[in-house]
Formats: C-alpha cells, structure tokens, sequence
C-alpha cells in the first residue's frame, strides 16, 4: 500500500537565526536533498523539499519504516553540525499507509494528512507510525514498534493508535507509554490529581475541564513567558482523561519513567498513569514550568 512519510528539521529556526538566511538556507537545502537520497535508496518518490523538511511516498510499508530508520542511525552515527558548531541536527518523522491521489505532480489524501499530524508530534529522534502501517510490517519490524496509545490527531473525529519506532539499539524492551497502562481495569474510574507551581487540583471522572495557562483565569495560572494564555485543557471524554494543547510553543508529556516525551502540537493524548507535564519548553530547560499527575481510584 502507499506509504507517506514527513521528516522534519527539528528547530530550524535557531539555526536560521545563529547562521544567517543566506547560509542557513543553503545548509538546510544540502542536508534535505542528501535524506532524499537515503530515501530514494529505499525506494521512495521524494513529492518535495519543504523547506526545512522531506514529504516522501514508498510504495510499501517496510521500505518507508527501513528508510526512516536508515535516515536516524545515518544521522546517529554521523552527527551534522550547521556550521560546523553548535548542537547536531535532528529529525522527527511521522508514517502512515493508505490511498493517495497525485494531481499535477503533488499528493494528496488522509495518509497525507495523518503523516505530517504524526510528524509535528513526534520529538526530536523520534519516528512515529500508525497501527495500519506496523500490521503490514513483517515480524522482524513489527517488534520495533511500541504503542503509544490512542491520540486525537488534528482534523480527526476518531483517536488513532500510535507506535513508535525504536530504532536505537538497547531501547527496545522499553515498556510501551501508554498502551499498556490503559488496559488497567481502574483506569476508567479513577480520579486524576495535577499540581503546578503549588496549587493542586482532584479532577473527577465526568467533572468539569481544567484548564492550564498564563490566564489569571485558568484553573491552574502559570506565570510563565513560554505558557500561553490558555495553553491547555484537560476533561473527561470517552472513559479518560484527555490532554489538548492549544498553546503557542506546545506541550511536553512524559509517561512513568519514560525519558522519552509525546510532544503535543495543537493535538491530544490520553493521560494514564502518573507522570509529568512541560508547558512550552523541554522539561529540561531551565525553571521549566512542569506540572505533575497522576491516577488515583
């Protein structure tokens, strides 16, 4: 079946802005036209260049997943400084399988759509991919994929299930992040506690949204630059509780003890468990403003 991929330049902006236009502009074109490459090797029809990223169509699922991974471990193993300083440059990247239609020479469709969805949420690193992509896969590919739970992608009605790739070595016997957490039985029934900056709340089951931002307003005022007025909310829908962004600079949301993020851009996740919530930043940056949650029957 048709696949698409988006890879994305991950803080393009920084480098445009530490290098100059002239010669940001000319390293971003060098380095995407080199993934082309990469992805050609794999078989895949490069549509076109965006600027600081790649939109791509295979014919099969298992040439795009391999090209992806190709693309990380090259870029793994042979960092690209812009510039020749600073820090390597890194790509998110989003897959997924389905009909598309080309009309004069571009591609259109939901793979489409859903592809550049999954790319914005992905994190730096990180290659994101659909349960119709990971069942065509064969079993040797399949068993790189982790779940990460239901997520509302933008312009979608219905939650989609989404895998990460783990590509680098010894990270594949992670627990998934969110997958197996929503198969608890409590999980429907029980309260969620959040805290921020001293103020904490108990959301009920079915009770009124909360929401987080720089709004006095806001059921959990942030008094930060990089949280927005209304940054995000949290209400009860379909049996969870549901995160959406809605911010400026999106929302950092890491599950248990997974280093790793889901990076929400205007887009939703499940929160199941306990863990922790970056508003407008990494949660590594400094005095970043991180909210905590957890699940309590």
């Amino acid at each position: 079946m048709p696949t698409v991929v988006f890879a994305d330049l991950v803080g393009s902006t920084g480098i445009f802005e530490r290098l100059g236009d002239e010669t940001a502009g000319r390293f971003v074109t060098q380095f995407t036209t080199a993934l082309a490459k990469v992805c050609e090797q794999h078989r895949g029809r490069v549509v076109k260049l965006l600027g600081d990223g790649l939109f791509v169509v295979f014919g099969g699922e298992e040439d795009a997943v391999t090209a992806c991974i190709a693309i990380q471990e090259r870029l793994q193993e042979k960092p690209v400084r812009p510039g020749g300083t600073g820090r390597p440059v890194q790509m998110q990247m989003g897959i997924e399988a389905g009909e598309v239609v080309e009309i004069d020479g571009d591609c259109y469709g939901d793979a489409v759509n859903s592809a550049a969805r999954l790319a914005d949420l992905a994190g730096a690193q990180q290659i994101l991919a659909t349960q119709r992509v990971r069942a065509a896969l064969p079993e040797p590919l399949q068993a790189k994929l982790r779940s990460l739970g239901p997520m509302y992608l933008r312009g979608k009605s219905d939650a989609t299930e989404v895998f990460r790739v783990e590509w680098q070595p010894g990270q594949d016997a992670e627990a998934t992040v969110m997958g197996v957490s929503l198969a608890g039985p409590a999980a429907a029934e029980a309260a969620l506690d959040i805290s921020i900056a001293g103020r904490q709340l108990r959301l009920q089951p079915r009770g009124e949204p909360v929401t987080l931002g720089r709004s006095v307003t806001a059921d959990l005022p942030v008094n930060d630059s990089r949280v927005s007025r209304l940054h995000a909310t949290i209400q009860w829908r379909g049996g969870h509780f549901v995160l959406t962004d809605a911010s400026s600079f999106g929302t950092w949301v890491y599950f248990g003890n997974q280093p790793e993020p889901v990076v929400l851009r205007r887009t939703e996740c499940y929160l199941v468990g306990q863990g922790q919530i970056a508003l407008g930043c990494d949660r590594m940056a400094e005095a970043a403003p991180i909210a905590s949650f957890s699940l309590a029957s």
